[in-house]
C-alpha cells in the first residue's frame, strides 16, 4: 500500500460553480440543507410566452381527450348561445299578444296598421307592421311553451355537457400533473451532488410541492375557463351580427379598449408576481433551517433574531403578494366598468330602434343578454390572465429544475467488477470544486483488500473529498479510480454504489420502525440478517429494551432515540448490505467510548477481504488502522502506521500529542501552526 503525495494547497472546502440556468443566484454553500437564500433578484422578468406554450406542450400525450374536451365545450357553448335568441321568440310571442288584444278583433293587420298611420302614430305603425300579430287575439300560450321547453333544454343539455368536459378536463389535468411530479423526481435521482450544495432544503422543496400545487390549479382553473370564454365570445359575436350588425359594432367598441387595459394591467403585476413566488420560496427555506435547529436557536437564544429574519421576509412576501393580487384585481372591476358602459350603449340603441320599427323587441333583448354574455367571458379572460401569470411563474421555476444540467450519463455498455476484494487505487487523481482554487493534484493510492486506510487531518482538508470521488458524487477533473482493476467510471452508479456501504457522521433515519430502517441496507432481507447485523453491530442490545422492540416506529428525525442509538442503526443498515468496501465518515463519533470500543472489534470482524477508509478526528478510532493518512490543506503530508507517524514526530505527533497528552490546548494550537517537515 503506498501513497504519492503532489497535491497544491488548496481551499477549505467545497464551493461549487453557481448553476446559470437557474432563474436565482443562490450562494455557494459547502454542505447541503442549511442557509438562507440570499440574492435572489426579483425584478427578473418572467419570460412568460415560451414558458407557457412549454406548460401547454406537456398536455400533448392527451391529444385526443382534449379533442373531446373542446368538441363538448363547442356544443355545450352553442347551445348556451342560442339560448337567448329562443328566449327573444318567447318575449315576442308575449309581447305580439298583449299589442293584439288591444287591437279590434276581425280587422287585419295591415287595417290596424293604416289606422295608426291615420292617428299620426307612424312609430306605432312601423312597430306594427313589423310584429306577427292577430289583432283581438292574445298571448298565443302554444308557441311560446314551446319556445320556453325549447330553451330549458337548450340550458339543460349545455349544462350537462359542461360538466361531461369539466370532469374529463380534470382527469387530464392531474394526470399532465402527475406526470409532471414524477418527471422531477426522476430529474432529481439524476442532478449531481453539487447541485443540492447550491440549493437550501426548503427552496427545493418549495419548487417541488408549492410551485407544482400552484401549477395544478392554474391549469384547473383556466383551460376551462379559456375555452369556454373564447368559444363563447365567438357564438355571442356570430349571434349579434346575425341579430344587428349596427348594435355589434356597439358592443365591439368595449373589445379594443378592454384588450389596453388588460394588457397594461398584466404587464405590471407580471414582475410582481415571479416576486411572490421567489419570496415564498426563500420564506420556506428560512422557515425549514429555523425548524430544524430550534434547538441550537434556543440554546443560543436566538429566537428573536430568528424571528426577526422571518419577520422581515414575511414582510417582503406580504408586499409582494398584496402588490400582485391588487394590480392584477383591478382587472375585473375595469372590465365590468367598461362592460356596463357598452350595456348602456346598447340599450338606448336598441330602444331607439325598436321604437322606429326597425328591430322586434324580443331582438334587443336578446342583443341585451348577448350583450352581458359578451363582456362576460372578456372579464374572466382578463381574470384567467391573472391566474396564468401566477401559474406560469411556477413553471418557470419548477422548468429551471428540469433543466438543471445532470450529471454524466452511466456507460452504455458497462463494465464489471468480476472479483470483487475491494481494492482501491487512486492514479495521478486531480479535482478541485473551483477551477481557480486547487484542492486534490496528482495524488495516487492504493488500498489493498482487507486493509483499513484512516485519513486524519484538519477540517476543511479534503478528507470527506477522498471518499467522495470514490462514490462518484463527483467527477474527477483528471486521473482515474479504479475498484479491483475496474475503472469506476465505466461501471454503472448503481453497480458501483451497491458495492460500497457508507456511514456518515450525520445520521439519516426514515419514518418508519427500526427494522425497516435497517433492512434499508438490502431490500429482501430476511428477519435473521436483521437481526444478525443488529447484534453485531450492538442495536440489538438496546432494541430489546423498547417495549415494541424491533416494530419501535421512529420519525424521520430520530428523536425518539438517542444520536447514539441513530448511529448504530446507520452502521447495521451498512453491515447488512455486506459491502466489499466500507466508508466510515466519523461513524462513531456519537456513541459513548465504550460502544466505540464494540464496534471497532465488530468491524475489525466485517473488514475480511474488505477494504475500510474512516474518517475520525479522534485518534482513538484509527490506532489498528493499516495506514493513516495525514492530510493538510488537501495534501498527504504524511503517511504511514500510527507507531511509525509517532515516531516521525511531524503533524500527526503533534495532532496526536494535542488530543492525548497536551496539558495546554493553546501551546497544541501554535504547535500545529509550525511547518510539516519535508516528506522522505
Amino acid at each position: 500500500m503506498t501513497a504519492v503525495p503532489n497535491q497544491k494547497p488548496a481551499g477549505a472546502g467545497p464551493r461549487p460553480a453557481a448553476d446559470d440556468r437557474m432563474p436565482e443566484r443562490l450562494p455557494t454553500r459547502a454542505q447541503r440543507g442549511g442557509g438562507m437564500p440570499v440574492g435572489m433578484p426579483t425584478e427578473k422578468s418572467m419570460n412568460f410566452g415560451p414558458s407557457a406554450r412549454r406548460l401547454m406542450g406537456r398536455l400533448r400525450p392527451h391529444r385526443l381527450a382534449l379533442v373531446v374536451i373542446i368538441a363538448l365545450a363547442v356544443v355545450s357553448v352553442g347551445f348556451s348561445v342560442y339560448g337567448p335568441k329562443v328566449l327573444g321568440q318567447a318575449t315576442d310571442v308575449i309581447f305580439s299578444g298583449v299589442i293584439g288584444r288591444q287591437l279590434p278583433a276581425g280587422t287585419t293587420t295591415e287595417q290596424a296598421v293604416a289606422a295608426a298611420r291615420a292617428a299620426g302614430n307612424d312609430n306605432f305603425a312601423d312597430m306594427l307592421a313589423r310584429m306577427d300579430v292577430v289583432p283581438g287575439a292574445g298571448i298565443d300560450f302554444t308557441a311560446l311553451t314551446r319556445a320556453l321547453l325549447l330553451a330549458l333544454g337548450l340550458y339543460l343539455a349545455a349544462s350537462l355537457l359542461m360538466w361531461w368536459q369539466g370532469w374529463l378536463l380534470n382527469s387530464l389535468v392531474q394526470r399532465t400533473v402527475l406526470r409532471l411530479r414524477a418527471d422531477v423526481e426522476d430529474k432529481l435521482n439524476r442532478l449531481p451532488l453539487p447541485y443540492f450544495d447550491r440549493q437550501p432544503r426548503g427552496e427545493l422543496l418549495s419548487r417541488v410541492t408549492n410551485d407544482i400545487d400552484n401549477i395544478s390549479q392554474t391549469l384547473q382553473q383556466t383551460l376551462s375557463q379559456l375555452l369556454t370564454s373564447v368559444l363563447t365570445v365567438v357564438g355571442v359575436l356570430a349571434m349579434m351580427f346575425w341579430i344587428s350588425p349596427l348594435l355589434a359594432l356597439v358592443a365591439l367598441v368595449a373589445v379594443p379598449l378592454s384588450v389596453v387595459v388588460t394588457g397594461a394591467i398584466a404587464k405590471r403585476s407580471q414582475k410582481k408576481f415571479v416576486a411572490q413566488w421567489a419570496h415564498t420560496g426563500e420564506l420556506n427555506g428560512q422557515i425549514e433551517e429555523a425548524f430544524t435547529g430550534h434547538e441550537l436557536v434556543k440554546v443560543f437564544g436566538r429566537q428573536r433574531e430568528v424571528q426577526a429574519a422571518f419577520a422581515e421576509k414575511n414582510e417582503e412576501l406580504f408586499r409582494a403578494s398584496f402588490g400582485a393580487q391588487f394590480i392584477s384585481g383591478i382587472i375585473m372591476p375595469a372590465m365590468m366598468f367598461i362592460g356596463n358602459l357598452s350595456y348602456v350603449a346598447i340599450a338606448v340603441v336598441g330602444g331607439l330602434r325598436v321604437a322606429s320599427g326597425t328591430m322586434s323587441l324580443g331582438d334587443v333583448q336578446a342583443f341585451i343578454a348577448y350583450s352581458r354574455q359578451f363582456t362576460q367571458p372578456l372579464t374572466q379572460i382578463a381574470a384567467v390572465a391573472n391566474l396564468l401569470q401566477s401559474g406560469v411563474a411556477s413553471a418557470e421555476r419548477v422548468f429551471a429544475v428540469l433543466d438543471a444540467d445532470e450529471q454524466s450519463p452511466d456507460p452504455a455498455t458497462p463494465a464489471r467488477v468480476t472479483d470483487p476484494h475491494g481494492r482501491v487505487e487512486f492514479e495521478h487523481v486531480s479535482f478541485r470544486y473551483e477551477p481557480d482554487k486547487p484542492l486534490i493534484d496528482d495524488l495516487s493510492l492504493v488500498a489493498e483488500p482487507g486493509h483499513t486506510v484512516a485519513i486524519v487531518g484538519p477540517t476543511g482538508a479534503g478528507k470527506t473529498t477522498l471518499v467522495n470521488l470514490i462514490m462518484r458524487f463527483y467527477e474527477l477533473d483528471a486521473g482515474r479510480i479504479t475498484l479491483d482493476g475496474v475503472d469506476v467510471t465505466t461501471l454503472t452508479r448503481d453497480d458501483l454504489r451497491g458495492r460500497i456501504g457508507m456511514v456518515l457522521q450525520d445520521t439519516w433515519l426514515f419514518g418508519g420502525t427500526i427494522r425497516d430502517n435497517i433492512a434499508y441496507g438490502q431490500p429482501g432481507a430476511s428477519e435473521e440478517e436483521i437481526v444478525a447485523a443488529a447484534r453485531a453491530t450492538f442495536v440489538d442490545r438496546f432494541v430489546r429494551s423498547l417495549p415494541d422492540g424491533y416494530d419501535t416506529v421512529i420519525d424521520e428525525e430520530g428523536s425518539n432515540v438517542s444520536a447514539g442509538e441513530k448511529q448504530l442503526i446507520t452502521i447495521a443498515r451498512a453491515f447488512l448490505a455486506e459491502p466489499s468496501l466500507l466508508i466510515l465518515d466519523e461513524a462513531t463519533s456519537s456513541v459513548d467510548t465504550r460502544t466505540e470500543v464494540l464496534l471497532q472489534r465488530a468491524m475489525a470482524a466485517l473488514r475480511s477481504d474488505r477494504t475500510s477508509f474512516v474518517i475520525a478526528h479522534r485518534l482513538s478510532t484509527i490506532r489498528d488502522a493499516d495506514l493513516i493518512l495525514m492530510m493538510e490543506s488537501g495534501r498527504i503530508v504524511e503517511q504511514g502506521t500510527h507507531e511509525e507517524l509517532l515516531a516521525a514526530r511531524g503533524a500527526y505527533h503533534r495532532l496526536y500529542q494535542s488530543q492525548f497528552t497536551q496539558p495546554d490546548p493553546v501551546v497544541a494550537l501554535d504547535a500545529e501552526a509550525q511547518p510539516a517537515p519535508a516528506q522522505a
